[in-house]
């Protein structure tokens, strides 16, 4: 089992602007991360919503992030570790306790395939059963797990992580990003002349920016003409579909199973609940929030909070939800 002691988590949080006050020693250690009600006495848990305030009095961890304000609510057996933001603590931290980081150990399989045009650079890690295809080139450090295609027209940036059965071609991979098991990106997407079902060429790409992960299974598609781009430090989970020239700001959040028609443009800060449905060519503003299940069908300007179908304010949402129960 993999142990931390005190003095890296000090590091990470500081390497990260955020201040932690503590009295713990630097060499105390600890096993785990767990939550408040399943903490044992070698374990951190952390304290960030007042609804679990009785699993924080009862608490068996040895130590909880917490602010300063919640310090009477600790029990004798827990000492605190003050931030300011207890949620973010963690989830920085808890990449020191994770035991599946993948890095390359700079072996490319036998069992592997790579054309002659391909460039490849150091330490970069292809397992068996893989292909890279025609004028695709391969940054450092990158790691690219067994079954997948890599190419044609790939590009990839230092760092990546790309995990089984994955497929990428007509796309740029910008540095740092997670690819998962089962994702498709670049194909072409659904487009056609309606009356004939004559079929348009897709010509375009994708472009991934740095820090951005994308999940099992979910399909982006490359663009007719330009591309379809993911901004930075984006979250798209399992099983979301993207079309053809989706534009998509920097820092997004898009929970599983949601679609996006094709050119639609979306903004920064954008979270999207599981199971949206967004229809094309539309824009969507900064810092939205989409509730799950909502159907977009119209322009959404920045700041907004919709929900339901058509997608509309939440607040005249849940007027119109208590007002139809009422009449039953």
């Amino acid at each position: 089992m993999k142990t931390i002691r005190y003095i890296q988590i000090k590091k990470i949080l500081e390497k990260n602007s955020l201040v932690a006050k503590s009295n713990i020693s630097d060499n105390e250690i600890f096993s785990s991360i767990k939550t408040l009600s399943n903490s044992k006495e070698s374990d951190l848990s952390f304290f960030s919503n007042i609804k679990y305030v009785n699993d924080l009095k009862n608490s068996k961890a040895k130590a909880c992030l917490i602010e300063d304000k919640f310090l009477d609510h600790l029990p004798k057996n827990c000492k605190p570790i003050i931030v300011k933001d207890p949620y973010l603590a963690l989830a920085l931290i808890s990449n020191l306790f994770n035991e599946e980081n993948v890095n390359s150990n700079g072996i490319i399989s036998k069992n592997s395939s790579i054309q002659s045009d391909c460039k490849i650079n150091e330490n970069v890690q292809i397992d068996s059963f893989t292909i890279i295809k025609r004028n695709t080139e391969i940054d450092k450090n990158v790691y690219i797990g067994s079954n997948s295609s890599i190419g044609p027209n790939v590009k990839i940036n230092k760092n990546v992580v790309i995990h089984d059965n994955v497929s990428i071609s007509n796309a740029f991979i910008m540095d740092d990003c997670i690819i998962k098991s089962g994702a498709r990106i670049g194909g072409t997407g659904f487009g056609f002349e309606m009356k004939t079902k004559q079929k348009i060429l897709h010509s375009g790409n994708v472009i991934i920016g740095k820090n951005s992960s994308i999940g099992s299974n979910t399909t982006i598609d490359r663009a007719v003409f330009d591309s379809t781009i993911i901004g930075r430090f984006s979250n798209v989970d399992n099983l979301v579909q993207i079309a053809h020239n989706v534009t998509i700001g920097n820092f997004a959040v898009i929970a599983a199973q949601v679609g996006i028609a094709g050119s639609t443009k979306i903004g920064e800060y954008v979270k999207i609940g599981g199971q949206v449905g967004i229809s094309g060519h539309l824009v969507i503003g900064d810092n939205v929030t989409i509730a799950a299940k909502s159907g977009v069908t119209k322009n959404i300007s920045d700041n907004e909070i919709v929900a339901g179908f058509p997608a509309k304010d939440i607040k005249l949402w849940k007027k119109e939800i208590i007002k139809n129960s009422l009449k039953k």
